[in-house]
């Protein structure tokens, strides 16, 4: 089969490439590339952040391994690379697996945040009036419920529990509808345990007991700050990897930005790409070969073999080739 990539921009040059070279040893050649260009960098050199060709690559395979790509803050007029490739494609599913591993997590977990991916905050809308700012938030039935269901597929193959992060105290109508969503596909799902939890209140109880948490569903903005707490908790946001699923298509890519302050040094941590890789492959079947990076990466860690993110000395290379030679083993 055949995918597209896009190694997007600052380290994302660096740890797509190393993503790549694990695939290729683990599904030897099984997998093909079109590889084709998005983010900053083609904005700079095409005039546009989201090239048609680039489109139209994502449009045939489906199937998409993106490295990170950067949203200029001095450039007003620039809009979101992702968040208009999560609006064009309806990835209305963001997945993002948090799993401790040997010798560098703070806590012991494995729990998934399951965001809805196109809405909330995020929906672009903005405006000014006078000294005052506004934004609109948006949450619809549709994508609450398309969003629920993944959290609550999900639950059913794991622990059987999706806790719903809310404000819904005060958000009542966006909160509310959000909740209203997730609990009515909750009665489709009578095995799986769901309860609500106020989001303030879930990023305490996250740090002091994340073993108790399986599945979080939240609205966008919620999962995007919960993941980047419960990436410290694992260790690094360097080993966080993430999915950006619809209907029809799929997006792997490390949850992680552009580290333009370590872009071209050689040191930043791949594993966050190496394991949206591995999300790649269960989405597509291989479950075994997923398993196989997944364990790969578990003894590279057990031998405290770490990039310098977590304390350690390894380049992005060598790290990546101690991941090989395990899978090799």
């Amino acid at each position: 089969m055949k995918i597209t990539v896009i190694y997007g921009d600052g380290i994302g040059k660096e740890i797509i490439p190393c993503a790549l070279k694990v695939l290729d040893q683990v599904c030897k050649g099984r997998i093909k590339y079109e590889i084709v260009e998005a983010g900053y960098g083609a904005y700079a050199k095409l005039g546009t952040n989201l090239p048609e060709e680039t489109i139209e690559a994502i449009r045939r395979y489906k199937i998409c391994l993106a490295g990170p790509m950067q949203t200029p803050l001095d450039k007003k007029e620039f809009k979101s690379t992702i968040v208009a490739i999560r609006k064009m494609f309806d990835l209305y599913a963001n997945i993002r697996p948090a799993k401790s591993f040997s010798n560098i997590s703070l806590r012991d977990l494995d729990l998934i945040i399951v965001r809805e991916n196109t809405e909330d905050l995020y929906s672009g809308i903005e405006w000014r009036l006078g000294d005052y700012a506004f934004t609109l938030r948006v949450i619809s039935k549709e994508k609450s419920l398309k969003v629920a269901e993944k959290a609550f597929e999900l639950a059913k193959m794991r622990r059987g529990k999706v806790t719903v992060v809310t404000k819904s105290n005060i958000m009542r109508e966006t909160c509310g509808l959000f909740k209203q969503a997730a609990f009515e596909v909750a009665r489709q799902y009578p095995d799986v345990c769901v309860e609500e939890v106020l989001v303030d209140a879930m990023s305490m109880k996250l740090i002091k007991e994340p073993d108790k948490y399986d599945v979080l569903l939240c609205p966008n903005l919620f999962g995007d700050i919960l993941s980047d707490e419960v990436a410290g908790l694992v260790g690094s946001l360097g080993i966080l990897p993430s999915a950006n699923i619809g209907d029809e298509y799929a997006l792997f890519q490390p949850v992680h930005g552009t580290a333009p302050d370590i872009a071209g040094k050689g040191i930043a941590n791949p594993t966050a790409a190496i394991l949206s890789a591995k999300m790649l492959l269960e989405y597509i079947g291989m479950i075994k070969e997923a398993k196989k990076i997944e364990n790969a990466i578990e003894k590279v860690f057990s031998k405290r073999l770490f990039t310098r993110d977590l304390g350690g000395s390894l380049t992005t290379e060598k790290f990546t080739e101690k991941v090989i030679k395990f899978l090799e083993q």
